[in-house]
């Protein structure tokens, strides 16, 4: 009898052993972005638009040196609307508003040095982003007002960042200023499949276009799942908040009609819009034109988007201070099929954050409490950004 209950006994230990081995692990994933504030190299540059290239090469339109503009081939003075259907075929040259004004000669005093430390301090950021919850570098960061992709470059090889081994996906935009919007990736976690950016052609009441950042839209397998991001950097309030309210409209409806579009074609791919929106979450473009909710019970197939940041708003939480107003325009969006009550073995978002440590908050004077900005004017403060950053953590159930 004690010799069954012995081997009874040794069965369950290795029973026990054997679950415990294929005990459920929780793996998660950082996604966010970070408004990097004009982050320029110290070069004063062009566009080149070389429209003899097909459209998703990086070489069809490009930041160029200007002393290097004079060896590219150049087929006519161009004088239409800035649009890449216009421009196949076409080898031109498009100048930028700030060309000038981040560089050594410029009021700014903008070299190396101050370059560098500018790479630090966003590098630093990024670097943190989601830490606290997956212990490890986000997968996959959005970075709002960068010149080009050479900063984008330099950006991830900062010893904050290099260990990432991150990719990038970037597309110059016609924005007047010359800032773009781009993503970096780990490439050991996420694969691209297809990237695009669709522009936003809108106009003033007079009839001309003004120019503004695309939507980048970047589609891929993030540790194995599809998932899409849409990251933006919608036309700002200037002009005042009323007047400028019909371009951002445009934006959300452009952005709704791109997410709706992949949505109907793939209903299991899990959809992450975040960005700058130059709104609020409880504006009429966000509400309106995105279809976004802020409650989850609201979410239904004419609703399909929910806003994470919507109630972070209505407690008060801020993201910058705009002509000395606090709002929240950095949010990220989601596809109702991100979001779930349990862990399951697909990924659903686990928790959402404006960040906002201490480091990053002006301590005192008269912006006391607002994000800790680079710039003052023409003065480099040691800041890192006038926004705060925010992400989402993914997470999912596997078996080790």
């Amino acid at each position: 009898m004690r010799k069954h209950l012995s081997f009874f006994a040794l069965l369950a230990i290795i029973f026990g052993l054997a679950q415990e081995k294929q005990q459920v692990q929780v793996k998660r994933a950082t996604v966010g972005f970070l408004n990097v504030e004009n982050l320029w190299d110290t070069i004063p540059s062009a566009d080149y638009i070389d429209g003899t290239l097909p459209r998703n090469n990086p070489k069809f339109h490009r930041s160029v040196p200007i002393d290097s503009l004079k060896f590219l081939e150049v087929t006519e003075d161009y004088k239409g609307d800035w649009s890449d259907d216009l421009l196949i075929g076409k080898k031109v040259i498009r100048n930028q508003i700030l060309a000038d004004d981040f560089t050594p000669k410029s009021a700014k005093n903008y070299n190396t040095k101050v370059y560098k430390k500018k790479l630090e301090n966003e590098s630093k950021v990024i670097s943190e982003l989601g830490l606290s919850y997956t212990r490890t570098l986000p997968a996959i960061v959005g970075l709002i007002e960068v010149e080009n992709r050479q900063v984008i470059e330099d950006l991830i090889k900062q010893p904050a960042l290099i260990k990432g081994d991150y990719g990038i996906v970037h597309y110059n935009s016609y924005d007047a200023r010359g800032i773009d919007v781009g993503i970096i990736y780990q490439k050991k976690r996420f694969t691209v499949t297809d990237s695009y950016k669709k522009e936003l052609p809108i106009f003033n009441d007079d009839g001309k276009r003004t120019y503004t950042r695309d939507i980048l839209v970047v589609k891929g397998l993030l540790d194995g799942e599809k998932i899409a991001i849409f990251m933006n950097h919608w036309p700002s309030r200037s002009g005042g908040e009323a007047a400028s309210q019909p371009r951002r409209n445009f934006a959300a409806n452009a952005l709704r009609e791109e997410m709706d579009k992949i949505r109907a074609q793939e209903p299991d791919r899990l959809l992450i819009s975040m960005g700058d929106y130059n709104d609020d979450p409880v504006s009429p473009s966000l509400k309106k034109y995105l279809h976004a909710v802020g409650d989850k019970k609201e979410l239904s197939e004419e609703y399909p988007y929910y806003n994470y940041m919507y109630k972070m708003f209505k407690q008060g939480v801020a993201s910058l201070g705009y002509r000395d107003a606090p709002n929240l325009f950095d949010q990220i969006i989601v596809s109702k099929n991100a979001i779930s009550d349990s862990l399951s073995k697909n990924y659903s978002v686990f928790k959402a954050e404006v960040y906002a440590p201490q480091y990053l908050i002006t301590p005192d004077g008269q912006y006391k409490g607002y994000p800790f900005r680079s710039w003052a004017g023409d003065m480099f403060t040691g800041g890192y950004s006038d926004h705060f950053p925010a992400f989402i953590v993914l997470q999912k159930e596997f078996t080790k």
